[in-house]
């Protein structure tokens, strides 16, 4: 009888090759995740318990549903990292606002425990490349340090806008400057690629959340006042649109198993 791990060693990569689309999409996720996580709790009265519940019951389905297929296929992958941005995103204004943990307490611990996450993914599979997302064991690693950078990017996006009072603008020209340093380090001086890689990841998510609070919010708190209802489905639709396309031309399929 054949091993789970032999089993999982002949599945195809589970997540899409890193091409523009993939930034793309990524950055349209994070802002979706903060501001669907406001237009649920806020604009159409949830509550913030319940909209957890809600959005973590759809995340653990998606993921159930993620983990049982054997090759990346965009829709499901997408929907997941969608969902998984706003519970990230609701991880955190729970610690914040439901049991008064700071800002910097939250940034800090999710920063400590994303490590965490990293060194015992590498400690036991020697490696964190997206390149090898080819078993069970290496895809929750993969899963669960995604969820972390969410909750991290909106811990560190909101210490940079609201606790510094630097302004949403301003926080998207931070984050998206310290992207631009990574792809800099990683193009020009050759830099790691997995690393750079995880970086970019990570900055992308309080970049996207930066983003969705400056459209969002109103003109008198910084904002361009669009709410949350308009920027949530623009951004959803906009994620729609790029993810059909390359459900159609395959343009993000990695197609050698072993990398």
């Amino acid at each position: 009888m054949e091993s789970v791990t032999s089993i999982g060693r002949r599945m195809l990569n589970k997540v899409p090759e890193v091409t523009i689309f993939f930034w793309i999409i990524k950055i349209l996720c994070t802002t979706v995740g903060e501001t669907a996580a406001d237009y649920l709790n806020e604009t159409l009265g949830f509550g913030l318990t319940n909209t957890t519940y809600v959005m973590g019951a759809l995340l653990f389905a998606a993921l159930v549903y993620q983990f049982l297929l054997r090759k990346y296929v965009p829709w499901i992958y997408w929907l997941a990292v969608v969902l998984i941005s706003i519970v990230g995103t609701l991880i955190t204004d729970n610690l914040t606002d439901n049991l008064g943990v700071s800002l910097e307490t939250t940034t800090v611990v999710f920063s400590i425990v994303l490590l965490i996450v990293f060194a015992l993914w590498y400690w036991i599979e020697k490696t964190v490349s997206i390149h090898s997302i080819t078993t069970t064991r290496r895809e929750a690693f993969y899963w669960l340090a995604i969820l972390f950078t969410f909750a991290l990017g909106t811990a560190a996006g909101d210490l940079s806008a609201e606790y510094f009072n630097l302004g949403y603008l301003t926080s998207v020209g931070i984050f998206a400057g310290l992207i631009v340093l990574v792809t800099i380090l990683y193009y020009v001086f050759k830099r790691n690629a997995v690393l750079a890689f995880w970086l970019a990841y990570i900055l992308t998510r309080p970049l996207g959340a930066s983003i969705g609070d400056y459209l969002s919010q109103a003109q008198s708190d910084g904002g361009l006042g669009l709410g949350t209802t308009a920027t949530s489905f623009i951004f959803l639709g906009a994620i729609l649109i790029t993810v059909a396309y390359l459900a159609i031309s395959k343009r993000d399929v990695i197609s050698n198993m072993d990398r």
